[in-house]
């Protein structure tokens, strides 16, 4: 009775985020076709599925949406506890279609963003003309800007302290590295906090002391 009380859960929440679990059923498919490819032909299969400048100048909309179907080092089970750490409970806050512009608007306007600095570097001659070229695939953009959002989910005064805590994982590597990549996830937090008025009217939001003192019965 456990057992199937346990899995009845487990599917109940499941069904209460289908986009983010059937997002994640296809990386896990992608993710065991590329571990099934030789080094060299998969470095070309992604690079030809990548967000960079030439194949988006080339493909635009093709690579947009399929460079969001795979990862990109083969390591599938970070992204499930991520997925289910911040895309399922902004999914099940917001609904399918809300939380899944947020996730659109930050993988494509991060992407384009980052890439037309990367294009700008180029012709000042601060990056190499081969970086046209850079593989540039996965699903990170989405998820920056889907842990942005979250903000309005967590209520005041702990808001505050969720935001700064993002706000230097994300901007720390930009200060340090300054990768076209690092400020492609930079940019992502910031269209996920721009995401705002998507998220009025989705009831009350989360506060942590609420939850502990329930926890402590």
């Amino acid at each position: 009775m456990r057992i199937d009380g346990a899995l009845h859960r487990a599917g109940s929440y499941l069904r209460s985020a289908p986009g983010t679990y059937v997002w994640l059923a296809v990386l896990f498919v992608s993710t065991v076709a590329l571990h099934h490819m030789s080094p060299d032909f998969e470095e070309d299969f992604l690079r030809q599925r990548s967000t960079n400048i030439h194949e988006l100048s080339d493909n635009p909309v093709r690579v947009l949406i399929t460079s969001a179907m795979w990862i990109d080092g083969g390591l599938w089970l970070p992204y499930a506890v991520l997925f289910t750490a911040f895309h399922a409970q902004a999914e099940r806050w917001l609904g399918t279609l809300r939380w899944l512009a947020v996730a659109v608007a930050a993988h494509v306007l991060a992407t384009l963003i980052s890439e037309g600095a990367l294009l700008g570097a180029i012709k000042r001659g601060a990056a190499p003309h081969s970086a046209v070229d850079t593989l540039d695939i996965g699903v990170s953009y989405a998820l920056a800007g889907v842990v942005g959002v979250l903000t309005y989910r967590v209520a005041v005064p702990w808001r505050y302290l969720y935001l700064v805590v993002i706000l230097a994982v994300y901007g720390l590597p930009l200060l340090t590295g300054r990768t076209f990549t690092d400020f492609g996830h930079f940019i992502s937090i910031l269209i996920g906090l721009c995401c705002y008025p998507l998220v009025r009217g989705r009831g009350k939001a989360w506060n942590p002391k609420e939850t502990l003192a329930t926890l402590r019965g």
